[in-house]
């Protein structure tokens, strides 16, 4: 008998758009795999579907950012009984706070850059430059800036507020990108992220042939071991189900520094998590599939 997927994407935040590439994709990999399928576009009210949702066996959550991976419909839809894909509530919220996440990295021995949390754009950093400031609970590097320079600080913090009442400083780690896709609590073969400008942005992520990936990255056995190891352990520590995507930063003596853990990364062509899955073989269907059963 076909499993019946809705698929929830859009929303009202700023990464609707990437949301509803993702849920088209997700889209025609369960239609590949025979379920039968509903789409669920939604741009503030998705109460409304709450008939609907509860008339299917799982719904595929294709959001991405704001309400959609904070844990506010996570929390909504357990207390409807509503079958999701998935981190619960208190994953997404844990991994939306970014401080929140690189506090707990810090407290299980791992390293990640120095940061300091800023509650007003008159506010000034302590940090010395060069240093990174980014909303503390956005994703897609939305309102994120490198700052080399002093007369660059006050204009980066006045874009990083444009996007949340919280803003991250964070000391800027020049070195090589790393992230790591952990699915059914294993963490995947690692990719290095070339990206053409200075860091990998919107731009970068989402538009063909503005970075290259490198998978698996050209990393010795050992400490390719070593991160998928404390990936699988923070993935654990911070409750995250069934699959999640870690950002490592790592500098030129080889130490490597937690950046953040994303539970609902990219599910489109240029996105991070098919790719590292593909290097063993696995499939974009057998991905969807997989994510699917894990959280059946």
């Amino acid at each position: 008998m076909s499993i019946k997927v809705g698929i929830l994407m859009g929303g009202p935040s700023e990464e609707r758009e990437v949301s509803i590439h993702t849920g088209k994709a997700v889209l025609e990999a369960c239609k590949s795999n025979g379920y039968i399928t509903t789409e669920y576009f939604f741009q503030n009210d998705y109460r409304s579907f709450l008939k609907d949702l509860k008339d299917q066996e799982i719904i595929f959550n294709a959001l991405h950012g704001g309400i959609g991976e904070n844990g506010k419909i996570q929390e909504w839809m357990d207390k409807h009984n509503i079958r999701y894909t998935g981190s619960g509530p208190t994953a997404s919220a844990k991994c939306m706070d970014k401080a929140k996440s690189k506090e707990i990295a810090k407290l299980i021995g791992m390293k990640t850059p120095e940061w300091e949390i800023l509650f007003s754009q008159n506010d000034l950093p302590t940090l010395s430059l060069p240093f990174v400031i980014k909303p503390n609970d956005q994703g897609s590097t939305v309102g994120l800036s490198i700052v080399h320079n002093d007369s660059d600080i006050k204009p980066a913090l006045i874009k990083a507020f444009q996007h949340g009442n919280v803003v991250m400083v964070e000391k800027y780690i020049s070195g090589r990108e790393l992230t790591v896709t952990v699915l059914g609590g294993k963490a995947y073969p690692i990719i290095e992220i070339k990206p053409s400008h200075e860091l990998y942005d919107y731009e970068c992520k989402y538009i063909k042939g503005m970075s290259e990936y490198i998978c698996p990255a050209d990393l010795s056995e050992q400490l390719a071991k070593s991160i998928q190891n404390d990936t699988e352990l923070i993935f654990e520590e911070l409750k995250c189900n069934v699959y999640a995507r870690a950002d490592y930063l790592m500098d030129k003596i080889g130490d490597y520094y937690f950046l953040e853990m994303n539970t609902l990364p990219g599910m489109t062509s240029t996105s991070l998590v098919p790719k590292s899955v593909n290097a063993t073989g696995m499939s974009f269907d057998d991905l969807v599939k997989n994510i699917i059963e894990l959280s059946l």
